[in-house]
């Protein structure tokens, strides 16, 4: 007794914000990532899920910060001041954050001084020449008005009169293009502001009050809003959700309370279309009046064309909200923002300088793009990355790149036009990077379309679908492309403001086209937006800057369709992360990656960080905190009729092995209380088994035990789905429902793997009981751009890394055929091969690891198929049990005589913890 409370004092000094007496697992993760935060660099740490590892990682990281600034304090005491100067001038800092201040109203002199200097719309450049982020385009406009010079105002009228009078409001202004290798400039006046775009639709913007010292800061990512928000409600439980500034960040999808535009439903639209009415606000705050005496003129109160953004004075007052009320998550910020009538997208993002964590989705912060946009400052802070059981492969996706035929289409024809409209109006600079933009979308169109001379590899695959895969430069020269400066013309389309000039005159000309047919009806969901093809050009051209072997370039021609369409697209895939992931390294103090099933950690230092010895990183893994008693992982071979269970990719459409399982289910309702998750390999094929049940009378068998739910396809209604799903088991276990059928208790869930139900969804106590895993969750060999990635990670690590390892099967004959990718497959020795089985068992990890939420929680784990089913003494490394976590697979049953065993096995555990829970 003495121990325990002698380890208690030293948790309690050591983690007093704590709100239990926590595991002696929690302390080791605690203490280990603290000891990470002292170190800094990377560092991986595994706790099992439903260990309180959210909490864990809460009251360390955030005690650290709190020692962190009390030691800083105590040692720079005398010259803290000269630090905060010099931190609040750094060239890593974006301008707006310089000037920011929670709850204060009157802007600073310097502030006034840099808009003049500046210009609106414009950042000062830094050392290394990048444009940084600049004066919000509608938090800037205070109530009331606001004098500018009278120069400025007379241009500011001429372009007014423009609008009203011609198309000169579309015309580019002048620009400069230096000699080779420097950069471009344009002619740009004062006070004529660009937006910018990043590769997920943000706008370079300064959300900028007043001055804010910069602070230590925690940056805590995860893959989904939910688990953001069950971050939040694990913070609450501790004092520091009242003791530090906490801010969360969405997306404009998530966050957006503009009816008119959240209806929209697609990110992309919602992005454009916030984007538009702030374009739309732009030319009403550029409305003056001249008022002649005294040669100034007055400009007119700020107008956003967002009424979510008209006034100012709501946004401050609800960052001053956010501050009184502490932590509040997404669906928090949301309904503050609906009630007081302002945006919680942009509300949210002005408090990120103030903020001592910052909460976050993983693009926010993964994206070089979306960082810079948001104004994040990793310099010095620590970056908590959670869920990074797939952070390689979630990271380079972000960099990924497609341009599909029709936008290719729309943007060369737009370009056409435009140039057409303009061309003797436009400087000599312009001309030649927008003839260049022609050239280049022209030669594009050509890889994509049939009965072009365009020298490719391609073969034909599946539904009249034609693959070709290639390296950059490949690319390039078969497309006679490979002289054009890329890195000048991207940096062109970046500095002039032509995406949104020649979107804004085409969307001119479409709606007086329709004006005239007397069709202006026109909505902003059309099918193809303008502005996003740009961006999508946008985004192709920046990829083809990246180093030659960094990814490859996909092609994908397909014949017309019976009405005459053309499908078809052009994609670069990224292969690596190591560069992408330094960025974020090199910055930041310390970098943690958090998860319940990080192992094989090797892979994910060999793709992300490789510079780093395998003993120089840090790694950290504990046990789960419930008894042995609590789980049963059985590995069922065999159903109830003696078959063989088989769901490999040529057995599992077998229609006697989906009525084996289909009479499984039959006996497992029969023996399992409450809640069953059956998870699947993918939709199709969970609707392929749903509809063979129904037409043999499985269905009916298994639902007058249990009713039946199933994973909506749609992310948005799964919720609904679950909360029915947890009502109807706490009504019919119970059994005291009238509707209830005297035999019926609990229910079965039908869910994917890969789905929102496996990823981070908490199936306790009885939402989870028994969790069953229909075979082993390969992904499909037909996924091209899957096979790309097992054959560059195949040649990681070779002793000569320009020489890609031999397959047999070319590059060339690869068409997205499954026998070809099974091929390939087969021919990886090892890293190819040991990463497309870690796909798969970490996907297994993840959706077994939905149940066992809490230290009294309890539940089976049914692994169906033969391939799980092993002598442990015979098993091979590379077997799939190897793979499970060692929580699991020490209690793992490996092989069973037959399924009478599995059934007796699970009466006597259910029996059996039904009975303790009840003592």
């Amino acid at each position: 007794m003495e121990q325990v409370v002698e380890e208690k004092g030293k948790w309690e000094s050591k983690f007093p914000a704590f709100p239990y007496q926590p595991y002696s697992i929690q302390i080791d993760f605690m203490n280990s990532l603290y000891h990470s935060l002292n170190k800094g660099g990377v560092s991986m740490l595994e706790s099992p899920t439903g260990t309180g590892k959210t909490l864990s990682i809460i009251c360390s990281a955030l005690q650290w910060v709190v020692d962190r600034r009390q030691q800083q304090k105590s040692e720079k005491e005398g010259d803290s001041g000269k630090n905060r100067d010099d931190e609040c001038g750094s060239d890593d800092e974006p301008d707006w954050m310089k000037g920011f201040v929670v709850n204060k109203d009157d802007q600073g002199q310097e502030k006034k001084n840099k808009t003049k200097k500046y210009g609106v719309g414009f950042g000062k450049p830094d050392k290394r020449g990048n444009q940084e982020s600049c004066r919000d385009l509608f938090s800037q406009r205070m109530e009331g008005e606001d004098l500018v010079t009278k120069k400025e105002g007379e241009n500011l009228q001429k372009k007014n009169d423009a609008v009203e009078l011609s198309d000169e409001e579309f015309l580019l202004e002048d620009y400069e293009s230096d000699e080779e290798g420097s950069g471009g400039k344009s002619k740009r006046k004062a006070g004529g502001g660009s937006l910018s775009l990043s590769s997920d639709g943000e706008e370079e913007e300064d959300h900028s009050d007043e001055e804010e010292e910069e602070k230590l800061k925690v940056y805590f990512c995860s893959r989904t809003h939910s688990q953001l928000s069950q971050f939040i409600k694990e913070l609450r439980k501790t004092e520091f959700a009242n003791e530090m500034h906490v801010v969360c960040l969405g997306s404009r999808k998530n966050f957006c309370i503009n009816k008119e535009v959240s209806k929209l439903g697609n990110s992309t639209r919602i992005n454009e279309r916030c984007l538009e009415l702030q374009k739309n606000n732009k030319k009403e705050v550029s409305k003056i009046k001249n008022l002649g005496a005294g040669g100034r003129i007055r400009r007119t109160k700020a107008c956003s064309g967002c009424p979510m953004l008209r006034k100012p004075k709501l946004q401050r007052q609800f960052r001053g909200e956010i501050s009184q009320q502490g932590a509040l998550d997404i669906e928090d910020l949301v309904n503050l923002g609906r009630n007081m009538g302002t945006c919680p997208y942009y509300g949210s993002r002005s408090m990120v300088p103030a903020a001592d964590l910052v909460i976050l989705p993983y693009q926010s912060l993964l994206s070089k793009s979306s960082r810079e946009s948001l104004g994040l400052n990793l310099k010095n802070n620590i970056v908590i990355i959670d869920e990074a059981h797939n952070l390689a492969d979630s990271l380079i996706s972000m960099y990924d790149s497609k341009i599909s035929l029709s936008q290719l289409e729309n943007v060369h024809s737009h370009i056409g036009r435009y140039f057409e409209r303009f061309r003797n109006l436009l400087g000599p600079g312009n001309r030649r990077y927008i003839q260049t933009l022609m050239v280049l979308t022209q030669a594009f169109l050509q890889s994509l379309l049939e009965g072009t001379s365009v020298d490719l590899p391609q073969t034909s695959g599946a539904n009249g679908v034609f693959y070709g895969s290639m390296a950059i430069n490949d690319f390039l020269f078969s497309l006679n492309i490979d002289n054009i400066n890329l890195v000048k013309l991207v940096q062109y389309i970046k500095e002039s403001n032509i995406i949104h000039k020649v979107s804004s005159y085409g969307d001119k000309m479409a709606s007086l086209r329709k004006c005239a047919a007397h069709h202006d009806t026109r909505e902003f969901s059309e099918e193809e937006s303008t502005l996003s093809g740009f961006r999508a050009l946008s985004d192709m051209l920046q990829s083809l800057t990246n180093n030659n072997g960094d990814g490859r370039i996909i092609v994908s021609r397909s014949q017309s369709t019976c009405s005459g369409q053309k499908g078809g697209y052009i994609k670069y895939v990224m292969l690596t992360g190591e560069k992408i992931f330094s960025e974020i390294v090199d910055q930041a103090h310390a970098v943690l990656l958090a998860g319940g099933t990080l192992q094989p950690i090797e892979e994910t230092r060999e793709r992300l960080f490789p510079w780093l010895p395998p003993n120089q990183l840090h790694f950290f893994t504990c046990s789960h905190i419930v008894p042995p008693e609590s789980i049963l992982p059985v590995a069922v071979s065999r159903g109830p009729s003696g078959q063989s269970f088989d769901f490999s990719y040529s057995s599992r459409s077998l229609s006697i092995m989906i009525q084996e399982l289909g009479l499984l289910l039959c006996n497992l309702v029969t023996v399992v209380p409450e809640g069953i998750v059956v998870f699947f390999s993918s939709f199709d094929y969970e609707g392929q088994v749903y509809d063979a049940w129904k037409a043999s009378g499985i269905m009916e068998r298994i639902m007058k035990k249990k009713r039946l739910f199933r994973e909506p396809r749609k992310s948005t209604d799964v919720e609904s789905v679950l909360k029915e799903y947890k009502e109807t088991i706490n009504t019919l276990s119970i059994g005291d429902s009238k509707e209830n059928p005297a035999s019926q208790s609990g229910a079965i869930l039908l869910a994917v793997v890969g789905g929102k139900i496996s990823e981070g969804i908490n199936l306790s106590d009885g939402m989870g009981r028994c969790i069953v895993m229909v075979g082993l969750p390969y992904p499909s060999p037909s996924d091209i751009e899957l096979i790309e990635r097992v054959k560059h990670i195949e040649g990681l690590g070779t002793s000569n890394p320009m020489k890609p390892p031999k397959f047999s099967v070319t590059e060339e004959a690869y068409n997205g055929d499954a026998k070809a990718g099974f091929d390939i497959l087969r021919s990886c020795r090892r890293r190819g091969k040991e990463y497309y089985e870690n796909l798969c068992m970490k996907a297994v990890n993840q959706s077994i690891g939905r149940a066992i939420r809490h230290v009294n929680d309890y539940a089976a784990i049914l692994l169906v198929d033969a391939r799980y089913s092993s002598d442990p003494s015979n098993r091979s490394l590379s077997h799939p049990t190897n793979k499970l976590p060692q929580w699991i697979k020490n209690r793992l049953v490996s092989s069973t005589d037959s399924y009478g065993e599995v059934h007796r096995r699970l009466h006597q555990f259910f029996r059996f913890n039904k009975k303790r829970g009840s003592q």
